[in-house]
């Protein structure tokens, strides 16, 4: 998996690292029990402090997205891995905490429900390559 940052985005080089490998996840490019780079290595491949990475990681550990394997790195981790039901659901509520905040933004700038369902939809759509209807 390639990952690209970039030094003028607004959100920070470690959100831009976690946001790559979230997806790469979700697209199936990393696959459960896939090994990350070091955090050496990634850091010196993107140019980047490695208390930037070891950030990124320590993130994705505790979203449950990586398990840290002590010397043998960070993994993707299972999906339902037993021990992370805890874990899922704190990253569950996490999820719809932000979906709530990006809705109370939607409206706070005029939108109304509706809108903010469509909008919703397609970018849910987008997120699984499909038609809004198979969402």
């Amino acid at each position: 998996m390639l990952i690209r940052i970039d030094a003028r985005a607004p959100e920070p080089l470690y959100q831009q690292v976690r946001d790559q490998i979230v997806a790469g996840i979700a697209t199936g490019e990393l696959e459960p029990g896939q090994a990350l780079p070091s955090v050496r290595a990634l850091a010196s491949d993107l140019g980047i402090n490695l208390h930037t990475v070891n950030k990124a990681y320590a993130l994705l550990r505790d979203e449950g997205y990586v398990l840290m394997r002590g010397r043998a790195g960070a993994v993707i981790a299972e999906p339902a891995e037993d021990g992370q039901a805890q874990l899922s659901e704190a990253a569950q509520r996490a999820m719809e905490d932000d979906l709530f905040k990006l809705a109370l933004a939607y409206r706070a700038r005029g939108g109304g429900c509706e809108g903010f369902l469509e909008c919703a939809s397609a970018q849910a759509a987008r997120a699984y390559g499909a038609l809004p209807s198979s969402c």
